[in-house]
Formats: C-alpha cells, structure tokens, sequence
C-alpha cells in the first residue's frame, strides 16, 4: 500500500508535494484536520479520506488540536533541566487562555533556556518585562546569540564565508573535470562518517545511490534536528547555509541527481528562511539549473519546512513525510539508496555530514582523515547548554577529550551529576565518567554510551533522576510513529510505571519486570527511537541506584 502510495505523490512531484499542501492549510487555518481539506487532498492527490486523514492527524502543526494555539512552550530536555519553563508557562497565563498555549520540542535555544515560539519566531531568556511587552504591543527581541568557538588551527566548520565565487572555487572544479571515480576515491579516503548519530560511512551510502539504476534520483538533507539539546544543524543552515548546498550539490553531481530537497523543521523558522536566501543568492550567480557552469550538470534546490514530528529525524519516516504519507518507519532493506523518495535512488545524510564535503574537496581525502582518530576522522560541532559557564557550538577535532570541551566552556554554573549526550537517546553519562571519554564514536561505545549528535544536556544535581527517567518515556510515547508495538507501547507502559512510583510511595517498581521491558524495546523496536531510549534509561539505573532505589523493589 505505501509503495502504491509513494508513485501517486511521485505523479504530483516535488514542487507540488502534498505534504506542503498539508501544512500551507494548517498555516492559514491552525490546522489541516478539516473534512473539507482531507476530502479535497484526499481525492486529488489519489489517498483517499482515510489516508490523507492519518497524516494531518499526526503532526503537532496539523492536527486539529493545534487549532486554537497561539504560543507554544518548549518541553524539551535541556529546558527541563534549567528549570526555566514552569515559571515561563505562568507568565503567559496572564496573557493568554490556558488552552490558548502549547508545547513545542525543541527550539535550538537549548544555551538559554526559557524557550518559546510566539508568532512565527523563537524566543528565550526573556524577562518578565520584555514578555509583557511581546504580547500586548507585539514588539521583542529573537536575536540568537552564542559562542561560536573552534579549537582547530584552521577551523572548517565554523569559517568564515568567504563568497559564493570563491566557497564554490572547489565546485566548479570539481564538476569541469568530470571525474566521478576519482571523487569516489577522495570520499573513501576521507573517512567521513555521517554525524546524524549513526557514524554510518559516507562513501558507501553514496556509492550505492551512484551505482543504482534509474532517471530519477534524489539527495535529501535531513535537517528535522529534533534531538533536545542539539542546536548543531540549526547553527550550520543560519550561519553557515553555503556548506550545506554545496555538500549536497556534490552529492548530486557524483550520484546523478538533479534535484536536492531540504526538510527543514517547522521549529526553526530563521532556517528556513536563510536556507531560501542562500539558494536564491547561488541562483543569482548561475549555480543551479541546467547545465551548470557549462558541465552537462543540472541541479535545483527545494526547501519543504515540517510540522512538527521528531520521528522525522528517521530517514525513512522523513520520505514517508515528504510524500505526504503517515511518517512511519519502513522496514529495511531496500534502503534509500535503492528505494527512497518516491521509491527512486535517494541519497539522505544530515546537515553537518553534507558541510563537511568542502573541505574533502580542498584538503582531498588523506588530508581530511589526517584530522581525529583513524576511525573517526575530521571536525564534530558540539553543542553545549545553559548551564556550562560558555554555552554554544565548539569545533573540536574527533578524538578530543570530553574533559577538555567542558574546560573550554568554563565549566559549569552549578553542581551537574550527569550529562545526557546524543539526544533523548543518548546515553546518560555521570560526571565520574567524563574523563574516561573522547569526542569519537569508539570511546563512548566502548563505555556504553552513545556520541550521536554531540549535543550535550547538563543534568544538575537538583534534578530527580526518575523524573528525568519518567521524562525520557513521556518523550519517546509522545513521539513514536505507533508502528511497531515494542515502542507505541512499551514507552507508555514505562513512563505509567514510572510516574505511578513518583506519585504512590506504597507502590515499587518490579526491577526484572523494568529490565524485560527495555530488552524487549531494545531488541524489537524497528527503529532508533524505541530501539534507543532504553540506553540512557539503563545507564541511569546502574549509575544512579542508591538514589533510584526507593522507587524499586528491592
């Protein structure tokens, strides 16, 4: 069925996608999840009422819930722990009907705290003053500022732009003399691993998308950073677009893709709006269209902004989101490269592993390598939250010791007892362990956690382990695709176990009826998200178990 599905969207193409349909009427209406627009969409598009209706349902921005929405409250991890966000709900109680406010998950204002979106635009670290004045006269300040800091000798993913002409010098380069094999070498020895989290090789997702057959092939940046306490992407696409466009137009060169598509989340509205920019400005200049620089090469640009869904993050569901579809994981294989977008040749890779193809093509592959570890090769951007002293992006070369990163942020505000890298399922880490790990995939694997993203989350010493276990099940019940059992309802039956041993202090939790629940998320779930959570959730009960015990059986 959702094959069917994938070649009728692929008959209304991309520029007239039916998932930006959905969320053009949600833009006007507060929602999409009116029987006039699904039956409409429904019939043009071929779905049907039942499937069009599936899909609208589904996204925060969409559904009908969202409707009378008119500012929304980030709920996610790094907000949590700085504590700002019960006070902030409060202050806009005076301003605005309890049903009248929403949640959001995450803004990217994760080295501030006190995140919102009100009108279109995220704020934080607002004052009581300047709410108040937001929300009667319309008037406040959503500036973004952060450190930017990079401790390399020639910093790659932080430099400064220097202009279209000379940041696609290497390009035009590239594609004049028509060497797809000796790209493929340079790739290869690059070492370059994808920093979505999984650490997959680069070179060999592109060269299976190379070397399937087909007319039509895709590239698609998953730039749907949901990860709370990730800000990474987001940094990159505002002030950095150009590094992204590039990686994917050589991607689309070396593969034989004429057409990239940027899924950026609803969440970060500045990055829609300066990824649009730039690629106007590399319009302006001759870069996109048919034959390009005269090379036979022809290449366009489409941006399609979400609607709120971390499941998206999933390269699969993200296709499944594009085509207008539920966003469901699908089973693998076939795997996007041979079957993805419109179940044609598709190559996804997210923001930061697309910015990092400009300096393979200055430095070649053996030099980029020659940065990090043998098995984790060239820069990371990590991101660091509101309660390190020096909260932004730091550029460090894999391998850096973790211990260093959190010396070149000042340390911390206050007492911190853990830090949760990677996102809601990364591995919680207890300060007693920092020294042990480096910025690399090897390290925090060989200690049992997770590097993924690299955005770091302070948990402080004032904050309840189990409310943060019970935090970490909310999140994943909240935004499971509901596909597969092990993770719709194995998430909602641990937060319940969880939150009735926080509210009843006669009831305790069955320790081996716990561990069979998170093996049997761990082993079973069809993708990361309930294949993932339960790492972060066990490395808090084997590092936190004296003050975890009174909420166990013994």
């Amino acid at each position: 069925m959702s094959t069917n599905l994938s070649h009728l969207s692929f008959r209304q193409g991309v520029e007239k996608n039916v998932f930006e349909r959905m969320v053009d009427a949600a833009d006007k209406a507060g929602t999409a999840e009116t029987p006039s627009f699904v039956r409409g969409l429904g019939e043009e598009s071929l779905f049907g009422d039942a499937v069009t209706l599936g899909a609208v349902s589904f996204y925060d921005f969409t559904k009908k819930e969202n409707a009378n929405k008119k500012v929304f409250v980030c709920n996610g991890s790094a907000c949590l722990c700085a504590g700002t966000q019960d006070k902030l709900h409060h202050a806009m109680e005076q301003s605005f009907k309890a049903d009248e406010i929403g949640h959001i998950c995450c803004l990217g204002r994760c080295h501030e705290g006190g995140a919102f979106q009100y009108q279109g635009k995220n704020y934080s670290g607002q004052s009581d003053a300047a709410l108040t004045t937001l929300f009667t006269e319309g008037k406040g300040d959503d500036s973004d500022n952060y450190a930017v800091f990079s401790t390399l000798e020639t910093p790659i993913l932080t430099a400064e732009f220097t202009g279209i002409d000379d940041y696609y010098a290497p390009f035009k380069t590239l594609i004049a003399k028509g060497d797809r094999d000796a790209l493929g070498v340079e790739l290869k020895d690059s070492g370059l691993r994808g920093r979505g989290g999984a650490g997959f090789p680069m070179h060999f997702k592109w060269a299976g998308a190379k070397a399937s057959p087909g007319p039509v092939k895709y590239i698609v940046c998953n730039a749907d950073e949901g990860d709370p306490g990730a800000y990474i992407d987001k940094y990159l696409m505002e002030k950095q677009p150009h590094s992204v466009l590039l990686g994917m137009m050589v991607a689309g060169w070396y593969a034989g893709a004429e057409t990239g598509v940027l899924y950026i989340r609803a969440e970060y509205p500045d990055s829609v709006r300066i990824v649009d920019e730039a690629i106007a400005d590399l319009q302006k200049a001759g870069l996109l269209g048919d034959n390009i620089c005269g090379s036979g090469f022809n290449f366009r640009f489409k941006t399609i902004k979400g609607a709120g869904a971390y499941i998206c993050g999933e390269e699969t569901a993200l296709l499944s989101s594009i085509e207008g579809q539920r966003p469901e994981v699908r089973t693998r294989p076939p795997f996007p490269t041979v079957e993805g977008l419109f179940r044609r040749p598709t190559i996804v890779n997210n923001v930061e592993t697309f910015a990092n193809l400009r300096a393979i093509l200055t430095l070649g592959g053996k030099g980029y390598a020659a940065i990090g570890t043998p098995q984790s090769t060239g820069p990371k951007l990590v991101s660091l939250d509101s309660w390190f002293s020096k909260p932004g992006i730091y550029e460090v070369a894999m391998g850096t010791p973790l211990l260093d990163v959190i010396s070149m942020a000042g340390g911390f505000k206050t007492n911190i007892k853990a830090i949760q890298i990677g996102g809601p399922l990364g591995g919680i880490v207890p300060m007693s362990h920092v020294d042990r790990l480096t910025v690399d995939f090897e390290s925090f694997k060989k200690e049992g956690f997770l590097l993924g993203h690299a955005g770091v989350v302070s948990i402080p010493e004032t904050m309840p382990m189990i409310e943060y276990i019970q935090h970490l099940f909310q999140f994943t019940a909240d935004e499971s695709c509901g596909k597969c059992f092990p993770c719709r309802l194995g998430s909602t039956r641990g937060k319940e176990l969880v939150a009735k041993a926080r509210g009843d202090s006669s009831f305790k939790i069955d320790p081996e009826l716990m561990t069979d629940l998170l093996d049997t998320m761990e082993q079973t779930s069809l993708c990361a998200l309930g294949g993932g959570v339960p790492l972060p959730i066990k490395n808090a009960i084997a590092h936190f178990g004296a003050e975890l015990d009174g909420y166990f059986k013994s």
